[in-house]
């Protein structure tokens, strides 16, 4: 079998018994990602030195009889908004163009330690704000299956080079579904673990509250091979539970039998393609074959999670994201022009009064913040601000928390009569791309099954469970309660072992053209 269209699992197993090189398959991975990535623009860096010379470290070590991590030799692929040490971490964001991290992150340092090659870092919506990957300040990326529709956001890029056997594995991050939603739409598996299940130490924050870095990969077993990697406590993250990390990927072997599945029929209303909900309502007969048993659970709250979220998260951007401001981190303007527009009013040469000295640095961090965000960071921003503003305070912000409450205690009550909640992660199939930009409350909207869970801080995980009429996957979701990953993967697993759709690829091979 060719390396490029190996599992993790697979590639993790070979690479140990000598089959195949980890060498040889990263030259698969770089081999494929130089092919295939001017179409579909999933990488912005590819690290082809670093990768090639820790591939080589590994099969010397090997060679050696010296004992290798459980991911030795597997290609993985980092969402750009990790920190990398002295590789790019753009966010996709004209603000962090040159920024090359002195550390790694939390995450990046498991993978390292377990022997995976990165490969490079992947596209995404700027500062991870986006359901289609087309908020990029480097492009949009394009779905593998159909180079006309978004991959999904903001871990398009992730999602859509795995999708394309670019990479086994990617990391993404979570606010709002950003793992789930485009896992769905590229025919992949994402897994959004629990809140603080994984650190966030050296993820560039979105909203500190909400986010969380999960694997995307072919399967859910590669997915829990990636967890126990990068799962445990980090005490550099004060958010990062105190738990044990169980051997995810040595748990999917028991049945399903007895394990009760919610159902939300407010999920099937208008507004849900007939064709997501014909596969949604088919994925829960395997499950019923499988041993599992469905009931009708009601999540009253449900229905307010998007504007709940789209209170929460830019508020809570509109605070981390006033570092950018071109003196402590991020783009700066060129000074020299504003200077040079207050020379007329200087009254002395090379001397400026205070009044004149506050009018310039204002004008910098405005200019540097202008041309730094995009479009949809600068409103997000504005949003969060204005909703945190005094007067308003109390009549947006704090209602949202009190809301956010109710929804997190909808999955209480709900995970008191059953041990998981399916639904569809999206209510469409892949949508073109420019479909939904001028329309953000349209763009909003392709979260409406998937900011819950962050709103929870629970578990989910997304996985395909068909094809559209024209081709395109469509996917089936599953949320738990807290650190019940375990069951989360077993359960998508066993789904995976009766039924071929994660299986499926796009035909890539001679179909694509540089867009």
């Amino acid at each position: 079998m060719h390396p490029g269209d190996m599992s993790a699992c697979e590639i993790a197993g070979a690479v140990a018994r000598g089959d195949i090189s980890a060498f040889e398959c990263t030259q698969a991975a770089l081999s494929r990602i130089d092919r295939l990535n001017g179409s579909i623009n999933a990488f912005l860096h590819i690290d082809a030195e670093g990768a090639i010379a820790s591939a080589r470290s590994i099969d010397s070590r090997r060679a050696r009889g010296e004992s290798l991590g459980p991911l030795a030799g597997v290609p993985i692929a980092i969402k750009d908004v990790l920190c990398t040490r002295n590789v790019p971490t753009t966010c996709a964001s004209k603000m962090l163009k040159d920024f090359r991290p002195p550390y790694d992150a939390f995450v990046v340092e498991r993978l390292r330690t377990s022997d995976a090659v990165i490969v490079g870092k992947t596209n995404m919506d700027e500062f991870a704000m986006g359901g289609s990957n087309e908020n990029s300040a480097f492009g949009p990326v394009r779905n593998p299956w159909d180079l006309s529709r978004a991959p999904g956001g903001s871990s398009g890029g992730s999602a859509a080079c795995v999708a394309a056997g670019m990479s086994p594995i990617a990391l993404g991050s979570d606010t709002g579904g950003s793992i789930r939603q485009p896992a769905g739409l590229c025919g992949i598996t994402g897994l959004k673990p629990t809140y603080g299940r994984v650190s966030r130490r050296g993820l560039i924050a979105f909203a500190s509250s909400l986010d969380q870095v999960g694997p995307m990969a072919r399967s859910a077993a590669d997915c829990a091979l990636v967890l126990e990697t990068i799962a445990g406590h980090d005490p550099g993250d004060s958010t990062s539970l105190k738990a044990d990390v169980p051997p995810y990927s040595r748990l999917l072997e028991e049945s399903l039998a007895g394990v009760r599945i919610g159902r939300v029929a407010a999920h099937f209303t208008e507004g849900l393609n007939p064709e997501v909900a014909r596969a949604v309502d088919e994925a829960f007969a395997v499950f019923r074959a499988a041993g599992a048993t469905i009931h009708d659970i009601e999540m009253p709250h449900a229905r307010w999670g998007v504007p709940t979220y789209y209170l929460v998260a830019p508020c809570e951007a509109s605070s981390n994201l006033a570092r950018y401001d071109g003196v402590h981190f991020g783009h700066r303007t060129d000074t020299a022009q504003i200077l040079a527009s207050h020379a007329a009013d200087r009254t002395q040469k090379n001397n400026i009064d205070s009044d004149q000295a506050d009018s310039t640095l204002v004008e910098m961090y405005r200019k540097s913040r202008a041309e730094g965000f995009g479009s949809e960071v600068k409103r997000r921003i504005m949003l969060g601000t204005y909703a945190l503003s005094a007067g308003y305070y109390d009549a947006y912000y704090l209602k949202a928390l009190k809301v956010r409450r109710l929804i997190r205690q909808d999955y209480l009550n709900a995970f008191e009569k059953v041990d998981l909640i399916g639904g569809p992660v999206s209510a469409t199939a892949a949508f073109p791309l420019g479909e939904k930009t001028g329309d953000p409350l349209s763009m909003y909207l392709v979260d409406l099954y998937t900011v819950t869970a962050n709103l929870a801080g629970v578990g989910g995980i997304s996985f395909p469970c068909g094809l559209s009429a024209s081709g395109l996957p469509l996917g089936f979701q599953l949320q738990s309660p807290a650190l019940a990953e375990p069951l989360l993967l077993r359960a998508a697993d066993r789904f995976q072992r009766i039924t071929d759709w994660h299986q499926r690829r796009p035909h890539l091979e001679g179909t694509l053209q540089q867009p």
